[in-house]
């Protein structure tokens, strides 16, 4: 696996700071991009611009190239090979003409595009506005201002522009990692990398491939990106993401990357390599018809949780079926009702006398990182059950009342994840998307030895 979140630069750092209770939330950095936009109000949210480096000469890419490339292809790129080094090295990929990878994605502006917009669009549509606003002023002084414009963007690098294609982000790393499976982007909004670990999965199970690199990434959105979720009333006005919480009131952004390496187990464990956990069942549903696109729908999101138990052959509401919930848990009113009764319906309600079943959101400590946000949530987990521990969550200081009428209950601090001798530790991972498109993953602890 390899993590880059925020306050994290790598997989060691994004456990630490997650057993520790770090909170990663920050206001943007200065320079990020012009904060005075009227109606944007403060930006605050999770940013990786610190550990957002990349060695171009690494990839065999010429340095001029990666001037206009979306910075997330990179990144992704850099992170799926410190993946496969975690896995052991390039020998673990195995045969590279049965290993694919499949990346979640959001088709959102980036600064790359952004910046061939401001150099197409804009500065044309500020001549034209010039000449229509002071029809005495020159045609020198218009061209004038519309090429100082377009110089502030800096040069023009049209070998580059290949940088700009949203789907490459799975394609440069075939191509770089010289990987011949099959190649592609997702986007399912906040689902994209749980269903691209679906995907992946699948192509497993089929034997279509042998080994799979999957990952989730979101990184330098445009400011208008922000807008749209200021205009939606979404962003927490207390510039504070409180999953669970009675006092939530929206969610914060955030940037990162996760990338995984999937197996089959056997073929695993017949090479000796090490398993940090196992994928035991996954499950996607859509809502269907709701209120509204952005209306989440419990029994959208039950299908889904059900579906992924019901593939993984488990009961969820056996007494040792779970010990963990990695919550999609956005901080939103609407969301985290409509969570907590997913929950309360697929894996029973209080009065059931199962055990109690802790719950957390990564969210709390990162942001809500969009389409990496399944991928953030699934490595959170996956070291929660390699490292038999239970992670803390952050922030759910008066606990949403829908809590009580639940098997689950926030945990606090870090500590021991204790099972029944004999029961295996596991744990459910949820991403709930824009849209009514959900997807649930259902983790077990490694093999004794794995």
């Amino acid at each position: 696996m390899a993590a880059l979140f925020p306050g994290a630069g790598d997989l060691a750092s994004y456990w630490r700071n997650i057993v520790d209770g770090v909170d990663a939330i920050r206001d943007a950095p200065p320079g990020r991009w012009d904060t005075d936009i009227p109606g944007l109000g403060e930006l605050r949210g999770g940013f990786v611009d610190e550990f957002a480096d990349f060695d171009p000469t690494r990839f065999g890419i010429v340095p001029l190239g990666v001037d206009w490339t979306e910075p997330d292809q990179l990144l992704a790129l850099r992170l799926a090979a410190e993946a496969i080094d975690d896995a052991g090295g390039p020998a673990s990929v195995g045969d590279r003409g049965r290993t694919g990878v499949v990346i979640g994605r959001g088709g959102y502006v980036g600064p790359g595009v952004g910046r061939l917009e401001q150099r197409v669009k804009i500065a044309h549509q500020v001549a034209v506005t010039l000449r229509e606003v002071l029809p005495g002023l020159g045609a020198d002084a218009v061209e004038r201002v519309r090429a100082a414009l377009v110089a502030s963007l800096g040069p023009e690098r049209p070998d580059a522009a290949i940088g700009l294609v949203p789907n490459l982000a799975a394609s440069r790393i075939a191509n770089r990692l010289d990987l011949r499976g099959p190649a592609y982007t997702i986007d399912a909004a906040c689902a994209s990398s749980l269903i691209a670990t679906e995907a992946a999965v699948r192509e497993l199970r089929a034997g279509r491939a042998d080994a799979m690199i999957v990952g989730g990434v979101h990184l330098g959105p445009d400011v208008t990106f922000w807008n749209v979720f200021s205009h939606l009333r979404a962003l927490s006005t207390s510039g504070r993401i409180r999953p669970f919480d009675r006092a939530a009131d929206g969610i914060l952004l955030g940037e990162g990357v996760g990338m995984v390496l999937l197996k089959r187990l056997a073929d695993a464990q017949r090479a000796g390599e090490r398993i940090y956990a196992v994928i035991r069942g996954v499950g996607t549903a859509s809502d269907g018809r709701a209120a509204t696109l952005l209306a989440p729908a419990a029994e959208g999101q039950m299908l889904a949780v059900r579906r992924a138990w019901d593939d993984a052959g488990l009961d969820p509401t056996a007494p040792d079926a779970v010990g963990l919930i990695e919550a999609h848990g956005t901080a939103t009113r609407a969301g985290d009702a409509a969570e907590l009764a997913t929950l309360r319906g697929v894996f029973g309600p209080a009065e059931s006398g199962l055990p109690m079943v802790g719950i957390g959101s990564v969210k709390s400590m990162i942001g809500h990182t969009m389409p990496a946000a399944g991928m953030a949530g699934l490595i959170k987990a996956v070291l929660a059950l390699h490292h038999r521990t239970l992670p803390p969550t952050l922030h759910c200081d008066d606990p949403h009342p829908a809590l009580q009428a639940s098997r689950f209950t926030p945990v606090r601090r870090a500590g021991t994840w204790v099972v029944e001798p004999g029961s295996p530790r596991r744990a459910g991972v949820n991403a709930f998307g824009f849209g009514g498109i959900n997807a649930h993953v259902v983790l077990e602890q490694a093999p004794s030895g794995g």
